[in-house]
Order: C-alpha cells, then sequence, then structure tokens
C-alpha cells in the first residue's frame, strides 16, 4: 500500500492517510477483504505516530471503508457496486464544488469551466 505524506500539506497527517486509502478502495487498487497494515507496520513506515495511524484507520471504519477483526487486523470493508459509486460521486462532487468555487471567485464562466472540464475529461 503505497501512502505518501506531505509534510507542507494543510491536511493533518491522518486525513493524507483517510483520504488515500479512500482513493486505494475506491480505485480497486485495494480490494474487498484484502488486508491493511497493521497500524504499527504503517506507522513505522511513514516515521509517525501510532496514534496518528490509529486515528485515520478509526476514521475509515467509521466512514465503513475497512472493518477491523480483533486479533486479526483491519481488512478493506465489503461495498455494494451502487454504496461505491455513491462514494466515487460523493467525492467528485465535493472536488467540484472547491472548483466551481474558485472559478466564481476569479470570474470563470460557467462556459468556461465546462469547456476546460471536457478538455480535462477527454485527455485521459
Amino acid at each position: 500500500m503505497d501512502i505518501v505524506i506531505q509534510n507542507t500539506s494543510q491536511l493533518p497527517i491522518y486525513d493524507q492517510i483517510v483520504r488515500q486509502v479512500k482513493g486505494l478502495i475506491l480505485s480497486g487498487e485495494l480490494k474487498e477483504g484484502e488486508a491493511l497494515p497493521s497500524m504499527r507496520v504503517l506507522a513505522k513506515d511513514l516515521h509517525i505516530s501510532v496514534i496518528t495511524t490509529k486515528r485515520a484507520y478509526e476514521e475509515l471504519e467509521r466512514e465503513g471503508y475497512i472493518a477491523t477483526v480483533p486479533g486479526k487486523g483491519c481488512f478493506v470493508g465489503t461495498f455494494s457496486r451502487e454504496a461505491m459509486r455513491e462514494a466515487v460521486l460523493c467525492r467528485v462532487e465535493e472536488h467540484l464544488s472547491g472548483a466551481i468555487e474558485v472559478a466564481k471567485t476569479g470570474g470563470i464562466t460557467l462556459a468556461e469551466l465546462t469547456e476546460m472540464l471536457q478538455t480535462l475529461y477527454g485527455e485521459e
């Protein structure tokens, strides 16, 4: 599991972990039922506190992305296709809302924003 912590980011470290693990799960890179590194191993690998990894794992569990099995560890949760799609849609909506706010502040029209989105989406 590749997680990169940016010390210069304004996001707290636990939030960086949560966002990246969610992304790995939603992209399918982490599969349903797959074991995650233990909190201690992840903390050691990232050179951070176990408390930080614990907080990230608790957040992921609270949101249903992972499940903890006592004595065995943490595993990617079970998702229905609809639930995964809804999670992706929510994430996209969150990002687009931020982009729209920036566009409005900068005087960018809906037509310009739509054109940008079509261009960027077509690049893949």
